[in-house]
Formats: C-alpha cells, sequence, structure tokens
C-alpha cells in the first residue's frame, strides 16, 4: 500500500487508471497510463513497476526487464519488481539468476508465497542433489 503513494492526486489517478486496464488486460492502455505516470513523475517507482508488467504480458521481456530495473534503482525493497524479474529470468532459462532473485524477493518479505514456491522449483537445477 505504502508503495501506491506517489503524493499526488493526479499521479495516483493514472497508477489507478494503469492498474484497471492491467486488470481489463487492455495491454496498451497500461503502457500509455504508466508511461504517461513515469513522464509526470520519473521518480516514483510503482510506475516503472506497472509498465514493466504491462511490457511482459504483451511479450516484451526486454522493455519490462529494463523498466524492472529501474523500479528497484528508485527502490531498491520493492519486492514485487524485483520477484517480477525473477519470473521473467526463469523464462529465459536463467535459474541461477532467477533463483538469487527469488531470494532476494524473501529477504525482503519471508511470506512471500510465490518466491518460496519458486526457490523451491529451482533449487534442484541450480544447487544439484546431495549425495
Amino acid at each position: 500500500m505504502e508503495w501506491r503513494k506517489s503524493g499526488s492526486p493526479a499521479m495516483d489517478l493514472l497508477h489507478k487508471r494503469g492498474r484497471d486496464a492491467l486488470e481489463r488486460r487492455d495491454f496498451d492502455a497500461a503502457i500509455e497510463h504508466f508511461g504517461a505516470l513515469i513522464d509526470h513523475a520519473p521518480d516514483y517507482a510503482e510506475g516503472w513497476h506497472g509498465r514493466a508488467r504491462a511490457f511482459f504480458a504483451k511479450g516484451h521481456h526486454g522493455l519490462a526487464v529494463a523498466d524492472l530495473e529501474r523500479a528497484l534503482a528508485l527502490d531498491p525493497r520493492q519486492y514485487e519488481a524485483l520477484f517480477g524479474l525473477g519470473v521473467i529470468l526463469e523464462q529465459l532459462d536463467r535459474p541461477g539468476p532467477a533463483y538469487d532473485a527469488f531470494g532476494l524477493v524473501l529477504q525482503l518479505h519471508p511470506h512471500h508465497e510465490r518466491a518460496a514456491a519458486a526457490i523451491k522449483r529451482l533449487d534442484r537445477g541450480v544447487n544439484g542433489v546431495e549425495l
């Protein structure tokens, strides 16, 4: 909830419109709303994170990673952006870096169920099997 507070009613409205567009699966509209939010509030990490989610949904992994990196540069504790980065890395067949990203998520939010499941899923492939 704290991440969603931009400090500006106008920026909060753009953020809400972007989230609503994501829920409707209107990813082009979401990209437009989050893009406008980024234009007006470039230091607001949630704008970058939201647009990354929309880019990811459209299959634009490179653009999504770039936006996630910007979100994390602005707020390194943004564990949902870090989780999204892990998801993309796993999809790009980068299990080691994905595992590390999910591990960082759990350091920030120890009860993040999807990150814990991802760690469990990737563990054997990353760390091997003890004999």
